[in-house]
């Protein structure tokens, strides 16, 4: 593609650029990547049909139950125990963005401008999408935060506390690899499966500080920046992990702890000419549309989708707010996610 062409719609075909964007911005997500959020292909395809929410019902795994010891007596029967069932309920999130043309005049000028206006559009969704998944986990532990409806769940079993509500102590309420560990084995003998642990920037730097921290390079792409690990668990630092003061929240997943769905609106790229612009030098806006699921395995949500889907707020309904996730599956080893609060300096 040559160089020095003028308009966004020189260089952009939207049936090209809207895949080519999709592909580009798993290729950066880093929860993807690590395995912690898994692309669902049966995700993809529902959200290419209708509906703002999903039944997805299965068969709970059997119940630890006591065997029967056999008997020589004819009339002891056994009686049948029943399998049960659950239904997880996913969200369709329905989001959009805009630039206009002096937003990309400088990829204009590239080599391969559709290149470098993809590259731009991709590395925005990557952080967005990350974002909207911190807000869902946000809503997750809110919900495991407050006292379950019937045997929804066991309160706080996906927590392991050494904050003492804010009150520091060096060495004993900060991150500390033992703390990490007795976070993780809220799995039990399935802790190994947590993977990846997700950070607040300060928290990375109390890690980094008592050399916590090993690098690795990334084996797909051996000059991209070393991927930052921790216990053999990749690390992803996000200061969208919520924190309260000097309290610190931090989450570990295993493999396929999420899984997440994309999927195209009816129009998910097209530019708009705007003749007057400019005291009438005129302008271009490109317009980008992307449809999402982010599905905490063993969940349903439990709100009332607004037209568009919910957002990353903690408002009712939103993908942050407690009453808006239920656990429909009751073992804890199924859900593989777990969290550490620590308390990383003194007010």
């Amino acid at each position: 593609m040559a160089s020095g062409v003028g308009t966004v719609s020189d260089v952009v075909v939207p049936r090209i650029f809207s895949p080519y964007v999709q592909q580009l911005t798993r290729e950066k997500s880093r929860l993807i990547q690590s395995g912690a959020m898994v692309v669902d292909a049966k995700l993809n395809e529902v959200l290419a049909g209708g509906g703002l929410t999903f039944d997805e019902p299965s068969f709970r795994d059997l119940d630890n139950d006591t065997d029967n010891a056999a008997s020589s007596t004819l009339a002891t029967t056994s009686t049948p125990n029943k399998i049960a069932t659950a239904t997880e309920v996913q969200v369709r999130l329905s989001r959009n963005q805009s630039w206009g043309s002096g937003d990309l005049a400088a990829d204009l000028a590239g080599a391969d401008p559709m290149n470098a206006i993809a590259n731009r559009v991709s590395s925005y969704w990557a952080r967005r999408l990350q974002a909207a998944f911190v807000a869902t986990i946000t809503g997750v532990f809110a919900d495991n935060d407050v006292a379950p409806g019937v045997s929804e769940h066991t309160r706080y079993d996906m927590t392991y506390d050494v904050s003492a509500s804010g009150v520091f102590t060096d060495g004993v309420t900060n991150f500390s690899a033992e703390a990490f560990l007795d976070a993780a084995v809220t799995m039990g003998d399935d802790a190994d499966q947590l993977t990846l642990v997700m950070m607040h920037s300060l928290v990375y730097n109390r890690a980094m500080k008592n050399n916590l921290i090993d690098f690795v390079s990334d084996s797909s792409n051996p000059n991209a920046t070393r991927i930052p690990t921790f216990l053999g668990r990749q690390v992803i630092v996000d200061d969208g992990v919520p924190r309260s003061t000097n309290v610190f929240q931090t989450w570990l997943f295993g493999t396929g702890a999420v899984r997440n769905g994309m999927g195209s609106p009816k129009t998910p790229t097209e530019i708009a000419r705007q003749p007057d612009a400019g005291n009438g030098s005129g302008s271009e806006v490109l317009y980008n549309r992307t449809e999402w699921i982010i599905h905490p395995v063993g969940y349903r949500y439990a709100g009332t989708a607004p037209h568009g889907g919910p957002d990353n707020t903690s408002n009712t309904h939103m993908l942050a707010h407690a009453s808006s996730w239920e656990r429909v599956f009751s073992e804890r080893k199924q859900i593989k996610i777990a969290r550490l609060l620590t308390t990383e300096y003194s007010t």
